[in-house]
């Protein structure tokens, strides 16, 4: 995730205007509150955040496969 400093909004701010911030997360996808000037918090929509999820869950195996099924030719080719 990159972070903006327009993404960036203070506890007090978000408290005190949290539309203001959930507008600020439809046009940027997150927004980082920050506590004692320190990012503490994401919010973010959340179809990323099953989007997110379901990556995470991937195994480690599966990934494998994946990447020899789509370099197949690559790594048929450096076998020889």
């Amino acid at each position: 995730m990159q972070i903006s400093t327009n993404n960036l909004v203070s506890i007090t701010e978000a408290n005190q205007n949290f539309s203001r911030v959930a507008r600020m997360v439809d046009e940027n996808g997150a927004a980082i509150i920050l506590k004692n000037n320190a990012p503490r918090y994401i919010l973010m929509e959340y179809s990323q955040v099953q989007n997110e999820a379901m990556a995470s869950d991937e195994t480690v195996e599966n990934v494998g496969r994946r990447i020899i099924e789509k370099h197949r030719r690559a790594f048929e080719e450096l076998a020889k």
